[in-house]
This record gives C-alpha cells, structure tokens and sequence, in this order.
C-alpha cells in the first residue's frame, strides 16, 4: 500500500497540481502587500487621507479609531473597507493571470493545417484533394 501511495503522489501530475497551489498562494500574497502596501496608500492619499482598512461600520459599542480597536473590545462590526481591499486584490490577480494565459496562447505556435479533402460540388460528399472524380455521385470535379 506504501508502494501504491508513492506512486500516487509522485504522478507528474499531481505534483504539478501542487506546485502550482503553492505558487499561487505565494503570489497572492505579493499581490495583497501590493494593493494593500503600494496601490492603496497614494489613493487613500487622493481621496483625503482616508485609510481604506480603516474604513468599518460597529455593529454594537461606541465609536472606535480603527478596526482593531474594536475587536481588542470583541465589538461586532463590518469591514467594508477590507472587503474593498480583497476584491482589489482578486480583479488584479485575475487580470494579471488573463494578461498571463494570453501572453502563453500567443507564443505557443499552432501548426497550420493543410487541407487534405474537399466538398463535392454536387452531392457536397467530402473527398480527397487530389480527386478528379467523385466516388459517390460520379461527377467530374476540378483538378486541385
């Protein structure tokens, strides 16, 4: 049974699989620190100053500064501003990852296909290039 689950694991595959998992999760950390940390600051700064993480509603309590200061007090609340930030994040690792896919599509080549049949004009049976006569109604076709 150990023999069969190394097997298993090590299909190229699913090693692939996991691979990609693992790049993934790491890249969309690069991309929330840099909506979060780079993106956000400069328009938050536009905006008036405003710190989007910031940005909540109390469900129950008094005013608090920031978001932290109401869950040290377990206060309810609801986060827009990081909800904002999360779907930042998403549309730009979703562009990023359309930009990636299109790139990948452009550079892979496809063969160009020659035609190797042709319609009949006649009964519009399907025949060989090369054909001078059609098998199936018997009609004289064009030299190709």
């Amino acid at each position: 049974m150990l023999k069969e689950f190394k097997e298993f694991a090590m299909r190229g595959s699913l090693l692939d699989l996991a691979i990609g998992i693992v790049l993934g999760a790491a890249f969309g950390r690069i991309i929330s620190s840099f909506v979060s940390d780079v993106l956000m600051p400069p328009i938050g700064l536009l905006v008036g100053g405003l710190d989007f993480a910031n940005l909540f509603i109390p469900l129950r309590g008094g005013p608090y500064p920031s978001v932290a200061a109401a869950k040290a007090v377990a206060a309810p609340t609801i986060n827009y501003g990081i909800f904002l930030l999360t779907v930042i994040d998403f549309v730009i690792v979703a562009f990023v990852m359309f930009l990636l896919v299109r790139q990948i599509n452009k550079l892979q080549r496809r063969p160009e296909v020659t035609p190797t049949s042709k319609p009949c004009p006649y009964c519009l049976s399907i025949v060989p290039l090369k054909a001078v006569r059609c098998p199936h109604c018997t009609s004289t076709l064009e030299a190709a």
